[in-house]
């Protein structure tokens, strides 16, 4: 069964004539695109950044909380009166507990401050994309 085009006999160009189609000023649109693309960069760079800084932290953390234990195992396994040991061994679980929370806020903050950072980079890029638009889009005339 052969099916025919039921639009073959519209002439598009006719009504497209009528239309007031906006046009492209190519020079602004690339130009716009330029800026997307060095806003993008920025924003990666400043992630990337933020997390390398938060990974090197993460590694100092760890590295002080290993000498800690260390420390604290050395100490607690000297000779001496067990009492002694069970309130000091209660004190290290607290101080390594606060250490602990610190170091979470400490990353955390870092964390946020790099969202935060990005955020504003790719934010601010899109709003002066909205106002460029108006720029490099002509209504065309008739």
């Amino acid at each position: 069964m052969a099916t025919t085009n039921p639009f073959a006999a519209v002439d598009f160009t006719k009504y497209m004539a009528d239309m007031k189609v906006p046009a492209v000023d190519v020079d602004k649109f690339v130009a716009a695109q330029k800026k997307n693309f060095e806003a993008i960069t920025a924003a990666n760079k400043a992630a990337a950044e933020g997390v390398q800084a938060v990974f090197q932290r993460q590694a100092a953390i760890a590295r002080e909380n290993l000498e800690e234990l260390t420390a604290a195992l050395q100490e607690l396994t000297a000779a001496g009166e067990p009492a002694t040991k069970v309130a000091r061994q209660a004190e290290l679980t607290k101080e390594g507990y606060e250490r602990s929370v610190a170091n979470l806020k400490e990353l955390n903050d870092s964390l946020t401050k790099t969202n935060t950072e990005v955020f504003e980079l790719l934010n601010k890029r899109f709003v002066e994309g909205l106002d460029e638009v108006k720029g490099f889009v002509k209504v065309a005339k008739k």
